[in-house]
């Protein structure tokens, strides 16, 4: 028997729907604004992305809501405290994360900047080369998408480090937690990817003290979200050359204003928030099958803990 489920997101939807569509067809998926009062009323599950807190609050009964994001952090902000938000885990994520953070930490370590500025200036300037081993690398954040990066970085070689807030150990990784653990992190990392979720404990974690920590000349990757690094003392930071290169793909505002400095500050990459995209056939078939199990069993799959954020 056919059921509905409703897709509660702000924009165009259709391609959503579709790929929803294909991953279950024992249920008709049905954007939020074509859905009747009857199927509001009967709803118990919706698939979420970007939603308007509005609209959910028009279906009575609902028991949890499946995230087609990663980042919750709008939603947890947003929503009803007693709401059940689970969020997209998809092993094809954070394989996607990995790759990124190792070309751009290839693009760090081969000096690409140094040489599209003198490319620019034609100007014959090569620099001596180092190896892996002398650029460590320190990831914030040891959830899948860091511990995926990390694999893929130690297999090119590099030194990896890993901060988490509370102790999460890693084989092949020198792993670090709590405040004091980050300092100490920071001040042996060549390169910092930022990979943490955004909650209210990381918002501004990296400030300019922890930018200070950094060795002179290091590089930043910020691939989690713009509001956990501070923009204003990361430029200061590569204004006076304590910082080399950032490589951002989020920021505090998106898309990034045409008016922002960043867009053509020769110390920093822009990329706009493409590091890890969700695959939407991978994760409409994760959400099939979370909502499969659900209907079968009566199991939600592990929610959001509203107390850390994520």
């Amino acid at each position: 028997m056919t059921f509905t489920i409703p897709l509660v997101a702000r924009g165009n939807v259709d391609a959503w729907t579709a790929a929803l569509s294909t991953a279950m067809p024992e249920a008709r998926i049905v954007p939020f604004a074509d859905t009747t009062e009857a199927e509001r009323a009967s709803a118990v599950v919706a698939i979420a992305a970007n939603p308007d807190p509005a609209e959910l609050a028009q279906l009575p009964n609902l028991v949890w809501v499946q995230s087609l994001w990663a980042g919750v952090e709008r939603m947890v902000a947003e929503l009803p405290r007693g709401l059940t938000v689970v969020r997209l885990v998809d092993p094809q994520l954070a394989e996607t994360m990995a790759e990124a953070v190792l070309a751009f930490t290839l693009y760090l370590f081969r000096e690409v900047p140094h040489y599209r500025r003198a490319q620019e200036a034609r100007r014959w300037d090569p620099l001596l080369l180092r190896l892996p081993d002398e650029m460590p690398v320190g990831i914030l954040g040891l959830g899948n998408l860091g511990r995926a990066a990390a694999r893929r970085l130690m297999a090119q070689g590099f030194p990896v480090l890993g901060w988490n807030r509370t102790s999460r150990p890693m084989e092949g990784v020198e792993t670090f937690w709590g405040a004091d653990g980050l300092d100490a992190m920071l001040e042996r990392t060549k390169v910092a990817v930022v990979l943490l979720p955004l909650t209210p404990e990381t918002r501004g974690l990296v400030d300019a003290a922890a930018l200070a920590r950094l060795p002179e000349g290091a590089s930043l990757i910020n691939f989690a979200r713009g509001p956990i690094v501070d923009t204003g003392a990361l430029i200061a930071a590569l204004d006076t050359g304590r910082l080399s290169h950032a490589v951002l793909d989020v920021f505090d505002e998106e898309p990034l204003p045409a008016e922002s400095p960043l867009w053509s500050h020769p110390g920093i990459t822009v990329l706009p928030h493409v590091s890890a995209p969700t695959h939407r056939a991978t994760a409409a078939a994760i959400v099939a099958t979370n909502i499969r199990a659900f209907r079968e069993s009566g199991t939600i799959p592990e929610a959001v803990d509203r107390t850390r954020g994520y």
